[in-house]
């Protein structure tokens, strides 16, 4: 146990490792649905343009209301938070449970369900990253946020594995099982809540100024600190033309290695392959990053992590087999999760204690509020000319953008190290 708490230190804090067992059951349910979802969607419509759609209704709140969010969690008690809003996310994964069971699912409904979701979630993921220091304060705080990675990660390889029983099992409504299972896997978070503790919270500060001067105090933190700011400008463009690539998972699955003769269970079973091969690659870059977070090597794991993502997503059109597919995608998790990982690490580590929920939240914004429109953009890209091309000309932009910053903002691998 010694052992274990010297390479994961945050796992010295009992509130922390509560909070995480929780946590990381709440997202194999949650990763179990995000696999289930698309393919439902698909079969009831057939158009890859309403994968981005739902997408679009996913992250269009966080667009809105990430950054005020952020503003007004500073000023609330954080665990709280998250209870209630965790509670929300159950109650809406459980109407589409029922909705999906007794039949009456539409995508109209998953579309409201999901723009439901993604209000809560736009408050929710703020909250839950800025509670982590008052679990294990900053010390920790990086080691915190790789086992957080660690656990979305474990959740992304056994949730599209754990749907294939529960497929199997229950062959007709099989998605409405999944989306149940999943509405029951939030309690486990919800509970685990209740007997934490933040013992490093500061003391609440009550609001005297607007929220428009709180968010302009974050937006010149940003203009006048470059290390942090450009990698808001490389997560806004990772936002709209790379993470929602991820979506069209199963266009990739029936169109694109689509064989004659493919019935809806070679489908869904190649499907499953690529979610599990994108969530073994991410696994392995949030274990690894877990184990050791050295502040010296995260300039170099950042160029890595993009360069790992960027060119995959140029190599998508080169899969002419499910293997090379599994490749591909697996090393597209493994660099999303080192980028991401690394960019949440620098951003919480370098802000001001009174700045954090602030300028992260504006963070959260460039990943994901900028997402509905990358949702749309990539959705409609897909249909009108092929999964293929999009991948090309959203990959060179991304290179583009982002290799352009590394050469020419070198500050950003200099202070990392």
């Amino acid at each position: 146990m010694n052992s274990l708490t010297r390479r994961f230190p945050a796992l010295e804090s009992r509130d922390f490792a509560i909070f995480w067992v929780g946590h990381l059951l709440s997202l194999i349910g949650t990763s179990m649905q995000n696999t289930a979802l698309p393919l439902l969607a698909y079969r009831l419509s057939g158009r890859p343009f309403d994968l981005g759609l739902i997408g679009f209704a996913v992250s269009l709140p966080t667009f809105f209301l990430a950054i005020p969010g952020g503003v007004l969690i500073e000023h609330v008690d954080k665990r709280k938070a998250i209870i209630v809003l965790q509670t929300v996310m159950m109650l809406d994964t459980f109407a589409l449970a029922y909705l999906t069971l007794s039949g009456r699912i539409q995508i109209e409904h998953i579309l409201a369900i999901s723009l439901i979701l993604g209000i809560a979630s736009a408050f929710e993921i703020t909250a839950r990253q800025s509670m982590l220091i008052e679990l294990v304060g900053r010390e920790s705080l990086p080691n915190a946020i790789a086992l957080q990675s660690t656990a979305f990660n474990i959740s992304r390889v056994l949730g599209p594995s754990l749907i294939v029983p529960v497929f199997l099992l229950f062959p007709n409504n099989s998605e409405g099982w999944v989306f149940l299972l999943n509405s029951f896997s939030f309690v486990a978070i919800v509970t685990g809540l209740f007997f934490v503790h933040t013992r490093y919270k500061t003391p609440l500060k009550p609001r005297t100024r607007s929220i428009m001067t709180e968010l302009r105090e974050g937006t010149h933190y940003l203009f006048n600190t470059p290390a942090v700011g450009m990698l808001i400008v490389i997560a806004a463009t990772l936002g709209i033309f790379g993470f929602p690539i991820v979506q069209q998972l199963p266009v990739i699955s029936k169109d694109l290695l689509g064989q004659a003769g493919d019935t809806k269970a070679i489908v869904d079973m190649r499907n499953s392959f690529l979610y599990t091969a994108q969530g073994a690659g991410a696994l392995i870059a949030a274990f690894s990053i877990a184990m050791n977070n050295s502040e010296r090597r995260r300039g170099l794991r950042l160029l890595l992590g993009e360069a790992a993502f960027i060119f995959g997503m140029i190599a998508i059109p080169l899969s002419s087999s499910l293997w090379i597919a599994v490749v591909i995608i697996a090393l597209m998790g493994w660099g999303s999760v080192t980028q991401l990982a690394t960019m949440n690490t620098l951003v919480q580590t370098q802000v001001p204690d009174d700045l954090r929920g602030r300028v992260f939240s504006i963070y959260l914004w460039a990943v994901q509020g900028v997402t509905p429109f990358g949702s749309l953009l990539i959705g409609w890209m897909t249909q009108e000319f092929s999964l293929a091309t999009t991948t090309l000309i959203c990959g060179f932009i991304s290179l583009a953008v982002i290799g352009g910053i590394q050469v020419f903002r070198p500050i950003i691998r200099q202070t990392t190290g």
